[in-house]
């Protein structure tokens, strides 16, 4: 019968395969479908064992001996042989890549070379002794973290483990063996290893193969006999090694079912959540749920609570909290940090959120006091759990260490500061005694408690909880002790003033305890908003910025003025990562520090100081990713590396990479798109430039070859025919000039080459000249003159304006229709204006800026008509270079036409000018 809970076809429908079941099955199939040259994953196999000289080693060499006379490529990492003759007779035949050698405290060291397995790339790989440490300078600190970065290299990897090494076992190994084991490998390894290969022997044979010296030198086997190797401990390795293989087949027979569509039943779905405290029993507090997990095959978070004051915990308490996420992360976990005021509610809130099914949290052995005073000394937070969890299961786990409760006396007394909170609370008591002392003998007044109760509030706002619990007990006292009679006593004669002294007490310690809860609610509410106000201001510095390096900059001094310590950002140039920005001014000089940072940019994870990968380096690296790309890398060095990065700083960090990256990510688009558009433009003007050549080029070649041809064929034409053919020659000759002229003055206005001279320069000459020039080359077209009387002059080159009016002239003349050209000269303010009118079809508004660009032709304008679309772009490139400017006007005359309209700064003439000088084209 299937399970209710899981969804799936009705009763009597047809069944269908699990799809997440199907789509593991696509991925493994993909991933050995893919060569080892693609972007696919290697597949790790795991030869796991009981204890050492079970022989995995052996078992994995003899596999790799068949499939090596099958045929595939086996290459050996490392194999540690320990001196076994039958170990080291399988490595012969098997490529062997040489080790890295190194000295570490004068001891020389032979170690698995990473960058030669790399550059090799086998199809296989063997490395022995998966759970092996690196030495300090290695790229890694583990050889697990090699394997993996072999398998995302896409290297298949065959490898060794004993059952002892795994990290979620290693606290109940110790607990058997009594021997600390160092050596560890996520759990989360062996569940992502395509095979996992038990290899067994029963305690009996492994101890006589200890004795027979195959696992150990004799008196190295002695030993171990007497203490590891017995058959208690061997017995107990055994079974743990073949729950952790049944319940992978488990797992693997589960998919199976689902792949094959066979109905369960199946169990409902498992989630666990666990609370990480301040402890030292945390840690193995986070190794029992991940072993639970894994027995159950459930999904578990780890999460921390704090209250708003949590920035009070000492550094030590820190390091722990930090230590054991880190742990839980390792294992598998989902790690949140939360900050709370009511543990239980947000506890159980998330729980149901995250649909938990099972809370574990830990707790000590609670005295004889504190089981007569829990409600004084602050409830425990199992038992809150415990009373208010209705279908949530609670676990209470007992830990040799005490754990955090709920905000009470105990908890308070024991956060860093409690000296000078004591010395506030006694100076305040001893303040209000003086003052009640004084106002008793001046007024007699029949009840002082309020003074001390002042005190307590004064402590309250002015030093917290802490410090007002105290002053309340020491009012207590002191009103007793002062002020109730028998004085100087601590007998109360009276039963209802010993009721009163309680009450004041209740309520002092009652006010104090909400007044310091507010003041550090208050003061964390402070923290934040100068949080979120330094972000906000990073983030207008971000918007602001519209280049890389301000980006840059305003990132690194972010940082510097946030956390402290050192800042760096490198980006990836041609010759690799550079550094672009530092406060204070640094730059990477170690070796192992460009490769952390390297590591950072290719694998898009984290990388130096506290990080698996490099860890002894100073900075911390980690990427600023955005959704496609590493835009940089961002190195922070702490003020003290001793130290763990505060969970605050650490999400100040995150948050200035995050908004950087994004940042930077625009900038360099923008940039990016400028030159995308640059790239375009050209590509355009290509377009249009490769157009005109094959129009305006091939149509007078062709008329040119035409005619010639024409002549040498025909010798005996009749004198007008030849002479019509040698003028066709000339126009068309003269036509491929002013095209090659047009091209050579464009460059050489775009380059700066064009030499302008600052002449006295006439502008009715020029116009006169611009005219004949036109009617030269456009034999017929008329143009109406008017040039007003007494026409300034302008300072230039007379040349390059003649050619101005010309390029105007010539465009009427293509564009402007059938109609009449009127070009009009006239003094205007202080420029000179002249116009080029035609009766044309006329320029959309949209286009009267655009026909000064090159090569671009009005919409209206005939495509078919010769010419380059360079005439005006020239035109606007010489006015500019004389200091005026060109404008188009549509339409111009009765509804109809374009006008063209270039000004020009008019000069004065000087009083020795000659009479003569319009005559001589202006010249000085």
């Amino acid at each position: 019968m299937a399970d209710p809970s899981r969804p799936g076809p009705a009763r009597n429908g047809p069944k269908r395969p699990d799809p997440d079941a199907l789509l593991a099955l696509s991925d493994q199939e993909g991933r050995e479908a893919t060569s080892r040259g693609g972007a696919a994953r290697g597949a790790l196999k795991i030869f796991l064992g009981a204890a050492p000289g079970v022989g995995k080693t052996f078992a994995m060499l003899q596999a790799a001996q068949r499939l090596r006379a099958e045929g595939q490529e086996v290459v050996i990492g490392l194999i540690e042989t320990h001196g076994r003759a039958e170990t080291e007779a399988l490595v012969a035949g098997l490529e062997t890549l040489p080790r890295r050698q190194l000295i570490y405290r004068g001891v020389a060291l032979a170690e698995f070379d990473i960058d030669a397995a790399l550059a090799r790339r086998p199809r296989l790989l063997v490395v022995d002794e998966l759970a092996h440490t690196n030495a300090p300078d290695s790229r890694h600190p583990k050889r697990w973290q090699d394997v993996k970065e072999l398998l995302d290299a896409g290297i298949d990897v065959w490898t060794a483990l004993n059952i002892q090494h795994l990290e979620s076992l290693a606290d109940i190994v110790s607990h058997i063996t009594g021997i600390a084991v160092r050596e560890t490998v996520p759990d989360t390894i062996l569940r992502t290893a395509q095979a996992v290969v038990l290899v067994d022997i029963t305690p009996d044979e492994l101890i006589t193969r200890l004795k027979a010296g195959k696992v150990y030198l004799p008196q190295t086997a002695q030993r171990a006999t007497e203490n590891f190797f017995t058959p208690g401990n061997l017995t107990a390795l055994r079974e743990l090694a073949l729950r952790q293989t049944a319940d992978r087949v488990e797992d693997q027979m589960t998919q199976l079912l689902r792949q094959k569509a066979i109905e369960g039943p199946w169990g409902t779905s498992e989630r666990l959540l666990v609370c990480i405290g301040a402890d030292a029993g945390a840690v193995a507090l986070v190794r029992k749920t991940s072993r639970l997990a894994t027995n159950l095959n459930a999904g578990w978070i780890a999460v921390h609570l704090a209250r708003p004051d949590r920035d009070t915990l000492d550094p030590e308490a820190e390091r722990r909290i930090t230590e054991s996420l880190t742990l839980a992360e390792t294992l598998g976990a989902e790690v949140l940090r939360l900050v709370s005021s009511d543990f239980t509610a947000d506890l159980l809130a998330l729980a149901r959120r995250e649909n938990v099914t099972q809370i574990l949290i830990g707790r000590s052995r609670v005295g004889r006091a504190r089981q007569l005073f829990g409600r004084l000394f602050g409830a425990a937070l199992s038992d809150q759990l415990v009373a208010m969890a209705q279908d949530i299961g609670v676990q209470v786990v007992p830990l040799p260490h005490p754990v955090a409760r709920l905000p009470g006396l105990g908890m308070a007394l024991r956060r860093p500061g409690w000296l000078r909170d004591a010395a506030a609370a006694a100076v305040a008591t001893l303040a209000a005694a003086a003052a009640g002392s004084g106002l008793n003998q001046i007024l007699l007044l029949p009840n002082l408690s309020m003074v001390f109760l002042v005190a307590v509030l004064f402590c309250a706002v002015s030093f917290g909880t802490r410090s007002a619990v105290i002053a309340a007990f020491l009012s207590f006292v002191a009103y007793n002790f002062l002020f109730i009679e028998p004085v100087h006593t601590l007998t109360i004669a009276r039963p209802h003033e010993f009721f009163a002294l309680l009450i004041f007490l209740g309520i002092a310690v009652l006010t104090g305890s909400l007044t310091g809860r507010v003041r550090d609610q208050a003061l964390a509410a402070l923290r934040r908003s100068r949080s979120m106000q330094a972000l906000f201001e990073f983030s207008r510095k971000l918007s602001a910025a519209s280049t890389a390096d301000e980006v840059l900059w305003a990132t690194v001094s972010q940082v510097h003025n946030i956390l402290g310590g050192k800042a760096i950002l490198l980006l990836n140039g041609g010759e690799g990562l550079q550094t672009q920005a530092a406060w204070p001014p640094d730059d990477l000089t170690d070796p192992a520090e460009q490769s952390a940072a390297r590591w950072a940019l290719e694998k898009r994870e984290a990388a130096g100081w506290k990080t698996g990968t490099l860890p002894n380096v100073r900075f911390r690296f980690q990427p600023l990713i955005t959704q496609n790309r590493v835009v940089a890398v961002l190195g922070y060095e702490p003020p003290d590396r001793s130290k763990p990065m505060p969970a605050d700083d650490d999400a100040h960090l995150n948050a200035i990479a995050e908004q950087a990256a994004i940042a930077l990510d625009r900038v360099q688009l923008v940039g990016e798109a400028v030159k995308a558009a640059a790239l375009q433009e050209n590509e355009n003007i290509r377009d249009a430039l490769l157009s005109s050549l094959s129009h305006d080029l091939r149509t007078p070649l062709a008329s040119i070859t035409g005619a010639v041809s024409s002549l040498r064929q025909l010798g005996d034409l009749p004198e007008a025919q030849r002479q019509e053919l040698l003028l066709a020659i000339d126009q068309e000759a003269a036509r491929l000039s002013r095209f090659v002229s047009n091209l050579l003055d464009m460059s050489r206005i775009e380059s700066g080459a064009i030499k302008m001279r600052r002449d006295w320069v006439d502008v009715a000459d020029a116009i006169r000249s611009a005219v004949e020039r036109l009617q030269k080359t456009h034999a017929g077209r008329k143009v109406k003159l008017s040039i007003a009387p007494g026409l300034r002059f302008v300072r230039g080159d007379q040349d390059l304006l003649i050619q101005v009016i010309y390029n105007l002239l010539d465009n009427a003349h293509k564009y402007g229709g059938e109609g009449e050209i009127s070009l009009h000269a006239r003094d205007e303010a202080k420029d000179v204006v002249i116009s080029v009118t035609d009766e044309g079809p006329g320029i959309k508004p949209s286009d009267l800026e655009r026909v000064f660009e090159k090569f671009y032709r009005a919409g209206g304008a005939d495509r078919r008509k010769p010419g380059t679309g360079l005439g005006l772009s020239i035109c606007r490139g010489l006015v500019a270079s004389m200091g005026g400017v060109i404008s188009a006007e549509s339409p111009a005359v009765r509804r109809r036409g374009t006008r063209l309209l270039v000004r020009l700064p008019a000069a004065e003439l000087p009083a020795d000018l000659p009479s003569d000088a319009s005559d001589r084209g202006g010249s000085a």
